[in-house]
């Protein structure tokens, strides 16, 4: 079974966790990670664009010129698509781009992703985190003694209005639930930060 260090909030080693084989130690599925990822970015969209057909565009209720004898090409219209102000042809129209994955694909990903994230050596234990008051200044200490990277992602337990206030505004740090962990949030932070406690509920989610 993996092992991992749990710091406190100086930075200081102060145990070690033995975490579940199978949820952060299986071989990383990255065709299950794709697929999730991919689904994750197709979700954000929205899918709003619209062009306007030929018969949505004002104007063109009469014909142009008459069908024979001009020596012209026959129009029918001064909005169809060919024409200046005309119509757009098979333009984009608001639409869902998303789709859904099979929910063993989704639990696949998500343990990749923790296991790559372990093997890798960028996944940090944190003991506790309790700020007495809102300070970004705090945070910043915190994160800097245990030596993060540019990206990080700090999954906490349960939800602490005190933390995620304190942590809002550091640049690349976003703060998230065990319960709205996605794969895609864990594969693009440079350093996954999770409290002791929020590991705990992650394997008793993903057993």
């Amino acid at each position: 079974m993996p092992n991992v260090s749990v710091f406190d909030v100086s930075g200081k080693k102060v145990s070690e966790l033995e975490l579940s084989e199978g949820i952060f130690g299986i071989v990383p599925n990255t065709s299950a990670m794709h697929i999730v990822v991919v689904n994750y970015l197709a979700n954000q969209r929205q899918g709003t664009q619209s062009t306007l057909t030929r018969s949505e565009v004002s104007g063109g209720g009469k014909k142009p010129w008459k069908q024979k004898g001009s020596g012209r090409a026959r129009q029918g219209s001064t909005r169809a698509p060919q024409w200046y102000h005309g119509g757009i042809a098979h333009g984009p129209k608001p639409r869902s781009y998303g789709f859904s994955v099979n929910r063993k694909v989704r639990k696949l990903a998500m343990k990749s992703a923790l296991s790559s994230k372990v093997a890798a050596s960028e996944m940090v234990v944190l003991d506790s985190l309790k700020l007495e008051a809102i300070k970004t200044k705090e945070m910043v200490k915190v994160l800097s003694a245990l030596e993060t990277g540019k990206k990080v992602l700090l999954v906490l337990p349960e939800k602490d209005d005190i933390v995620y206030r304190s942590a809002r505004n550091i640049a690349g740090v976003k703060v998230t639930l065990v319960n709205t962990l996605n794969v895609y949030d864990i594969l693009n932070c440079n350093t996954l930060v999770v409290l002791k406690d929020a590991v705990a509920k992650i394997e008793e989610v993903y057993a």
